[in-house]
């Protein structure tokens, strides 16, 4: 073969500096492109001529080795290398890099699967997260309880400005001081009405009196309602206005709450209406009824905080049913604290509480308070929501409560009714303040949100994409998953900076981030190239450098040849 093999090992020796070469520009040429993994070129002997296979050694003689010369060199391999590349911080929220193994999932336009590191997407007119080229990002959805729905892989979609959601109260806490000092409620306020007959005589009225035929005793020959007559309530409670309230006077029965044909209707809806709680007990009872006088009495629930005063009770046709005014007596009606707070039903929607605390026990061993809640966003008539007890022990420190929660109704917004709010008082003391200044019971938190839109999101390690309500919740809005390989030198590179899976590649496993040996993702941050530009410039000059050698072989056979050429001549 002579000195045409080495011609065609020369020629080799070209092809390979050539495939390094180009190997190298690539790499340069992609040291910006996002996530790009540079190549590396490998290469091998081809076959080569053998003289002879050695002769083994002989008790006179030594052994021989084989002689042979090769025929040149071929590109053994071209591979990736899958190593992370620096994360750059952009601070783009659509942005991801995945620090370690693994690759984003996306679905192309005829619903196929492509794989990718490069994190640079964006958010579409339909609100999918996407690639450059519109590709779809893949991963797990949630439900309507934002949970990760694990198992079925979906586009990633951000409703940012379309998504609005509240949360409902469920637990409120309270802290403060609730003053040991004060003074045990003797017994409640009492007021009553001037004296009521039945019209035409001096018979005192009843609960069962037509309010048709109810009159003024100091004249009785007029009776003070006629049928279609509403009468408006406007009353205080521990000198809070409460909101004005009306009644309508019917000639029979009725299922409305705010209408009635007697006095007893009139008076249990009075009694809604300054929401007194009936269901504790306390002597005498609290409630709204008409006594054996004719009179309407009020006894509304212990504490100064709890006195009703009815400053007006006024029917269309002019007519009035006047009360005597109670003056707030701590002595008597005991000492209270009053607060008030907003819990939120499961629209968002505000509802206003009201707790009045009272001292009713002193002992030696502590304190107990009553309190009463009430709410006039009730959907109900009544406005109690609640009432239970706080025990102190001597050194102020809460030991017992009963029935310490509140159910506000809200069934005629639409919500999830009720609503149960867990009252929670362990921040609250017992104690007798120094100086004589107590910081009242205030409210210190409470779990529920108005109404909110989606305004932002950010990509959590673990893949969850977490998103910000303008109401300060935060939920879950999906979660990315990666793709890993048992052999991710086996993909076969797409364009776009996109893979496939090969036959060497193995089948792609589905992770979340941070898992089964995925890396974890840093939301706004991309992965840069891995490239390397010193190497790539020393590859390129030994690359060169490779060539011309190889050149000067060509050129120096052609030398021999020609000699050859001219012996002949």
């Amino acid at each position: 073969m002579g000195i045409t093999s080495t011609l065609y090992s020369a020629l080799s020796g070209l092809n390979a500096s050539q495939t390094r070469l180009d190997v190298s520009g690539n790499n340069i040429a992609n040291v910006n492109t996002v996530a790009y993994k540079g190549s590396r070129a490998t290469f091998q002997t081809q076959l080569s001529q053998t003289m002879s296979f050695g002769t083994p050694p002989g008790t006179a003689s030594g052994g021989t080795n084989p002689m042979q010369f090769g025929l040149g060199v071929s590109t053994g391999a071209v591979e990736r290398d899958f190593g992370t590349g620096s994360i750059e911080l952009t601070g783009v929220n659509t942005d991801a890099a995945i620090q370690g193994n693994g690759f984003f999932m996306l679905q192309t336009s005829d619903g196929s699967r492509v794989y990718t590191r490069d994190g640079a997407f964006k958010i579409d007119a339909n609100q999918r997260l996407v690639s450059a080229d519109g590709n779809m990002l893949l991963g797990f959805a949630v439900d309507e309880n934002f949970n990760i729905a694990q198992g079925t892989l979906s586009a990633l979609t951000i409703p940012v400005g379309g998504l609005s959601i509240a949360q409902a109260t469920t637990q409120a806490g309270f802290k403060g001081n609730l003053d040991a000092s004060g003074i045990v409620a003797a017994a409640p306020a009492t007021t009553t009405s001037q004296a009521l007959v039945i019209a035409g005589g001096a018979v005192p009225a009843t609960g069962n009196t037509a309010l048709t035929a109810v009159a003024s005793a100091t004249a009785p020959g007029v009776a003070l309602f006629a049928a279609g007559d509403t009468i408006t309530v406007e009353a205080t409670k521990g000198g809070r206005n409460l909101e004005p309230a009306t009644f309508t006077v019917t000639n029979g029965s009725t299922a409305a709450l705010d209408s009635g044909a007697t006095l007893a209707e009139l008076t249990e809806w009075l009694e809604s209406v300054c929401g007194i709680n009936t269901s504790t007990a306390q002597n005498p009872p609290a409630g709204i009824s008409v006594n054996a006088n004719g009179e309407i009495e009020i006894v509304g629930n212990l504490g100064a905080d709890s006195v009703i005063n009815i400053t007006s009770m006024t029917g269309s046709g002019g007519s009035a049913v006047t009360y005597g005014s109670v003056e707030i007596d701590e002595d008597v009606q005991g000492a209270s604290e009053f607060t008030s707070f907003q819990v939120y039903d499961s629209l968002g929607n505000p509802a206003n509480v009201d707790i009045t605390f009272t001292l009713i026990e002193k002992t030696s061993t502590g304190n107990t308070w009553r309190f009463y809640a009430e709410s006039q966003d009730d959907s109900d008539l009544s406005p109690v929501v609640g009432s239970g007890t706080l025990t102190f022990d001597t050194s102020g420190t809460l030991v017992s409560t009963t029935s310490n929660s509140v159910t506000v109704n809200r069934a005629d917004l639409g919500a999830v009714d009720p609503v149960v709010v867990s009252l929670d008082f362990s921040k609250l003391q017992g104690l007798t303040p120094l100086g004589g200044n107590s910081t009242g019971p205030l409210m210190d938190q409470q779990n529920g949100f108005p109404m909110g839109t989606l305004n932002d999101f950010a990509i959590a390690n673990d893949g969850r994409i977490i998103g910000t309500f303008s109401n300060g919740l935060t939920r879950t809005l999906g979660q990315v998953v990666l793709a890993t390989f048992s052999n991710p030198g086996g993909l076969i590179a797409q364009g776009d900076n996109a893979f496939v899976a090969g036959p060497n590649s193995g089948e792609p496993a589905l992770v979340t981030p941070g898992a089964m040996g995925a890396g974890s993702l840093i939301g706004g941050a991309l992965e840069l190239s891995n490239v390397d530009l010193t190497r790539e410039f020393i590859s390129m000059i030994t690359a060169t450098t490779a060539f011309s050698a190889s050149g000067r072989v060509i050129s120096t056979s052609q030398q021999l040849l020609s000699e050859l050429l001219s012996m002949v001549r």
